[in-house]
């Protein structure tokens, strides 16, 4: 789906961004709570990094706090 909002991509609704669409929605339905965090505990950060994108977690005592997610800009690409 996120090739359909780039420039010079003619925009094309099939059956595989139909199913990526629902699966989406599912997932944002779902999504688990997040949780706010408790004072000093201590945190970690999970990270995904890959060449088109960033992921990371934050969570405290296996609860997330927070999601991130962004697509690298072109010149951020290797």
């Amino acid at each position: 789906m996120t090739k359909l909002t780039q420039k010079e991509v003619k925009f094309k609704w099939g059956d595989k961004q139909e199913a990526a669409f629902q699966l989406l929605k599912q997932k944002l339905c779902s999504a688990p709570i997040l949780a706010l965090p408790e004072g000093c505990e201590d945190f970690i950060v999970y990270c995904d990094p890959s060449n088109k994108e960033l992921g990371a977690v934050l969570m405290q005592r296996e609860k997330v706090i927070s999601y991130a997610s962004r697509q690298l800009k072109i010149h951020e690409k290797n």
